[in-house]
Order: structure tokens, then sequence, then C-alpha cells
């Protein structure tokens, strides 16, 4: 990564005294970075609205990222949402209506700004590309474009909460984390006076998040809420979105692409939640940042960059990726297509019989029950590419495939290219109410070695949508379809593809209430893949290598270092997965606060009973500064019977060692066809 420091404009930062007053009383605490000469010659801003802290948590990546826009001419801000950091104002959810309707007014402020033209952009990953996307189609007046990064047009189906209509790990891994974030306080140095008593309000307000999501099993209005997908119509202006293919909401793209009505890109690396810029595996990075330049340049300012002559979607498709659990490159290559969905993709069956077949010559059923540890090898639902914190990403599949049902194909005689979801379509029956089915597509090396290229679980309750769940009828026969996740792919000559069944899926979901038995009628299933020509295609022009603005000075005071193991007691059947995060205290010179999060995540299960599975995540956070320091620890805890889950939640907060908040949670949760 190329670090930039001297750049078109001369940039200061502003941060003390900078408050942006909202109609409801509060106040909005900001970091913008801005030309030094804005005021002479005024300029674009672009705003980043996030709940993570701007003065401690998300300063390291925020300074070289807004740095470098601002010195190539625009008021980059960077601003806390309400109850959030610095920010006055208490908070306890996601994508509130109060998050929109105050970031309207911040839209509006900035635009007013003597430095500021007039128009705005917004950006941002994971949380703030979901807030982007849900303020564009509010249609506030003075923004004109958006970057969206690692996002979702639908809060239900492609979050860290459900998929398939299945209970993720992940909800109890963030959600933990964000439980941590919301007793924490601002800076005083900041928010001068009113900081304690802003303090004492969000800790006398304090949820435990998970609680509201697990209310919510189906895809409901409380999921509707800020899924754009609900109206496409309402985003009216342009949209550039991004992500990589390792990240677990990578599906949005092809869908902004193939649904919204405003001039639009997609690009999808290789990489998981990360900016395409960052060094964090696996390679190939790319100069995410100039490619971002050229589109605000082109829309906030008027300038021919040539962002929008290139193809609607770039992406990077990969090729006999490695069948482990940690990589640090990807190996493959950049192909486009000018518009999407695209005419050159076609679509091609393959039966599921004996192994992957053209036609159907012998029906017959398979009879399976998968065991309750099958998904060791599938990796998290969202890598971040961290390394060194746990087997991130999906690993040798054999050990998977092994106990699955696994229809093969013959060695390639020539290669297979696909570019979108493939879809699979299973004649099944199962002999319990509640079943879920996940399926896997691998490339089978010569070696005998396995990588997933794609993947879906599907909730058979579900199997008529996600908002209108039906228990089902044991024996019964029933025809369901599963999307895939969309993926880029080369199967190379000489490798084989496989299409793997089971009825289990953990850690990465939660266990059906009984172990089940999965009836398959092969020759009555396929497998439709989105082929791709080997050849042709718009021509790509190369991007170019990553760079950024000036990183901030900060001092490691203290360094933990992570672990990750998975343990099996032979006698009893137990395992457990902990993954031990790490941590450590860093200083942040420029104005001597210190931060640190640690982060415990622990999951059981007991071979052969589903109703033994427990995950546990600790999160502990600290801020200190001279003589001043607090400490939040945020502990939950789920397991379940057959008909409730079982939520247990504790936090402690600490100032100066002294406990100035302890609460406990233990609510049952009914199980919703899940």
């Amino acid at each position: 990564m190329k670090t930039i420091t001297k750049f078109p404009r001369k940039v200061q930062v502003l941060e003390d005294g900078v408050w942006i007053p909202l109609s409801s009383g509060h106040r909005l605490a900001a970091r913008i970075w801005l030309p030094e000469d804005a005021n002479a010659n005024p300029v674009p801003a672009l705003l980043e609205y996030l709940p993570y802290r701007k003065r401690d948590m998300t300063r390291p990546g925020d300074e070289p990222k807004h740095h470098y826009y601002a010195g190539h001419g625009y008021a980059s801000a960077r601003v806390d949402l309400r109850g959030a950091g610095d920010s006055f104002g208490v908070m306890n959810d996601e994508y509130t209506i109060q998050e929109h309707d105050d970031c309207l007014e911040v839209i509006a402020w900035l635009a007013e700004q003597e430095w500021c033209t007039g128009s705005v952009g917004m950006f941002g990953i994971s949380w703030g590309g979901f807030n982007a996307l849900q303020v564009a189609a509010r249609r506030p007046p003075a923004l004109k474009a958006i970057v969206t990064s690692c996002s979702t047009d639908d809060r239900y189906t492609d979050d860290m909460h459900y998929s398939g209509g299945c209970l993720l790990n992940d909800n109890f891994d963030w959600g933990t984390t964000f439980f941590g974030i919301l007793p924490l306080p601002g800076d005083p140095k900041i928010m001068g006076e009113g900081w304690r008593e802003n303090w004492q309000a969000r800790l006398a307000d304090v949820r435990c998040p998970i609680e509201e999501w697990l209310r919510h099993q189906q895809r409901d209005d409380y999921w509707k809420h800020g899924s754009v997908n609900e109206d496409y119509r309402a985003i009216e202006c342009p949209v550039f979105a991004v992500g990589g293919w390792l990240d677990g909401y990578t599906n949005a793209i092809p869908r902004l692409l193939a649904n919204l009505d405003v001039p639009r890109l997609g690009l999808i690396s290789a990489h998981g939640h990360q900016w395409g810029h960052s060094e964090r595996p696996p390679a190939p990075s790319i100069g995410f940042l100039q490619e971002s330049l050229r589109w605000w340049d082109h829309w906030l300012k008027d300038k021919d960059t040539g962002i929008m002559e290139e193809p609607m979607l770039r992406a990077f498709m990969a090729q006999d990726l490695p069948a482990e659990s940690f990589y640090t490159a990807c190996p493959g290559r950049w192909v486009a297509e000018t518009q999407w969905p695209s005419e050159r993709i076609v679509p091609r069956t393959l039966v599921l019989e004996h192994g992957l077949v053209e036609r159907s010559i012998d029906k017959h059923v398979i009879e399976h029950c998968s065991p309750q540890t099958l998904g060791l090898s599938g990796g998290e639902w969202c890598p971040y590419g961290t390394g060194g914190d746990g087997p991130e990403f999906p690993g040798d599949q054999r050990f998977d495939d092994g106990a699955s049902i696994t229809f093969d194909g013959l060695a390639l005689e020539q290669g297979v290219h696909i570019l979108g979801a493939p879809i699979v379509h299973l004649t099944l029956s199962v002999d319990q109410p509640r079943a879920f089915v996940a399926v896997r597509l691998c490339d089978v090396k010569p070696d005998g070695s396995a990588s997933r290229v794609s993947y879906a679980v599907l909730n058979l309750c579900h199997r008529k949508g996600h908002d209108a769940p039906e228990l089902l009828e044991p024996g019964r026969r029933y025809e369901v379809q599963l999307k895939l996740n969309d993926c880029a792919y080369s199967f190379l000559p000489g490798h084989r593809l496989r299409i793997s069944v089971s009825s289990t899926y953990w850690p990465m979901i939660w266990p059906s209430p009984v172990p089940v038995t999965l009836r398959l009628f092969a020759g009555d299933c396929d497998l439709v893949l989105p082929e791709r020509p080997a050849t042709g295609g718009p021509t790509l022009s190369a991007f170019e290598p990553p760079e950024q603005g000036p990183q901030m000075p900060m001092t490691q005071v203290e360094t933990r270092p992570g672990r990750s193991t998975v343990t099996r007691d032979v006698s009893t059947g137990r395992v457990e997965v902990l993954s031990d995060r790490g941590g450590g205290l860093y200083l942040i010179e420029e104005h001597g606060l210190s931060f640190a999060r640690d982060t415990i995540e622990k999951m059981i299960i007991v071979e052969g009973d589903p109703l033994s599975a427990e995950t546990e995540m600790t999160v502990t956070s600290r801020m200190e500064r001279d003589d001043w320091s607090v400490q939040v620890k945020a502990r939950t805890r789920l397991s379940a019977d057959a008909d409730n889950f079982h939520l247990e939640a504790d936090l402690d907060v600490y100032e100066n060692n002294a406990r100035v908040l302890a609460r406990s949670w233990s609510v049952a949760i009914a199980r919703d066809c899940v």
C-alpha cells in the first residue's frame, strides 16, 4: 500500500467544537477533513455516518481514507450517529427511522456550509454502506451519488442475523459487539460538561439488541424497514456498489445492478469484509480510492473521468481456489459485463443422479442423516481476512463432503466458467416438521482436495417464502429451489464439479431441534450453472495500485495474541470451537485516549444432540486517559430446547475500576419454525 503525503490541496482537520445541530435539540459530533482554501474555493462534501466511534474505534481507518478525499478537493465528514461516540442522545438499535431522519438533516447541514458547493455524496462499508442505500431511498435533494460497500438491499436475507430462514451464529457475534458499544461514553474532551449526563442516559436505556432480533425470525415489517428492495425505484441518485466474494453481503450487488433504474456500477474483488484497497488477505487488492475518486469527480464535479464508460459489472474470477481455511492470495483474473443480467450468461443444467450427469437414466432415493458437527470446514459467514483469528475462510471440503450426500461430475476436458448465482432444485422429504438443507458447489482438484465455490442454506419451513413459514409434513415429497450465493469461478480442465447436500451446517447455522433424516430423490434434482464464455466481453483497463492518505500516529501499548482451536472429546462427542481474537491497547497520540477491545467466542455441541448447542460471546472494551478509565464487559449466551431459544446476557460497566452498572437478562423466545 502506497501512502500519499502530498496532495493537490492542503488539508486541515476540524473536530473540536464541530457540531451538527438537529431539530430534536440533540447535537451530532463530526470530524471533517477539508481543503485549507475551501472557504474561498468551495468543494463537494462526502459523508460517512456510523455508530462506531470516530474518536477511537474507527479512527485508524478513518484518517487515511478521509484525508485522501480531502486532499483531492472534498470536504470529507465522519459523523457519529445520535447516541454513539461523541454525539449526544441515545441509540438502541440499527437502521432506525431516527437514524435516517437525522441523516437527512446532516446532509442538508453539509450542503449549506460556506465551504461546500451544495453537492453531497455518501459512502460507507457495512453499516455505512447500509445507511447510504437507505438514506438514498429517502431522496434528500443535496445527495447526488453514493458508494455502498459490503452492504445489503435486504436486511433479512443477507445480513448477519438470518440466511435462508436459518439462524446465523454471526447474529450473536455482531450482536454482542454492538451490545458492548452501546454503553460506552463519548470523550469528555469533545462533549464537554454534558458528557456524564448523556452517558447516564445511555446506561439507563441500554438494551440487549439480540433479544429484538430473535423476536423476528421471519421476514416481517421489522426487516422490511430499511430493505431498499421493497422499492428500488425510491433510489434516484447514482449508485456504485462494491464488495468482495468472501464477504457475506455480495449477493446484493448483482440485485442492485439488475433492479435499480439509475446510473450504476458494480465492482467485486476477491476479498472479505474490507474495502477493495485493503491489504488484508486475500490479494489482489486494487486502487479503490482512486476508483471511487473517479466516481465522485464525475457525479459531484462534472468531470469526465471515464468512470461511466467502464462495464456495469467488473468482477474478479477465481480459479483453482486454495482448499485452505486462510490464504494470502487468490489466483484468477478480472472479467466484466456491460449489462447485468448479461445475455452472455447462459444456463447449463446438470442432473443430480449417480454424480452430475447431462440426463437422468436411473432415478433412485438416497437416505441420509448428517452429523451435528458437519460444517466445521465451512468457515465464517462473513470473513474479514484478519488471519490468525481462526479458520475464517472455507477450508478443505473433504471433511464435510465425506459426511454429506455428494454428486461428482467427470473430470473436465475443458474449463467451465461461471458468473452469477448457481441454482439447485431438490426433490426431497424429511422425517421432522422442522428441518433445513445446506447445499455446496465445490471444485474437486486432481489431488482430491475440494474448495467451496458457492453455497446456500434453506430452512425448509420457508420453502414458500420468508414471510410465510409453514411446518413440514414428515414423509411428504417437496420440490424446493436454492439459489446459491453469486460467484465468479473458473473450473480448470482435470477438475470436477461437486454438489454436496446435508441437513446440518454447524457452527455457521443453528441446528434443527432434532436430528433430521433426509430422503433425496436423485434423478429429480438438478444444478443450473450460470455459464459464461471463456473469451470475449468488454475490454478491461488495469486498476491502479492501492494507495491511501497518511495514517494516524498511534502507539501499541499492549498486545494480546489471538488463538483458535477446535476441541473434540472422543468419549462424550462434545466439540468446542473457540475463537479468541486477541486484542491490545493502543494509544491515539493526537488526543491521548487509549482504546482496546477483546473478543472471545465459544461454540459447543455434542454429537447426536442438537439441543446441546450453545454459543457464548464475551466482548470487553476499554478506554483510558491519564487517571480516567472506562471498561465495558458484555457477555451473551444462547441455548435452546425444542420449543424456545434461551438468551442470557450480562453487562458490567466500570469507571476507574468501580462498577457503575450491572444488568442481566434471561429470556425465553419461542422458536418460530426454526
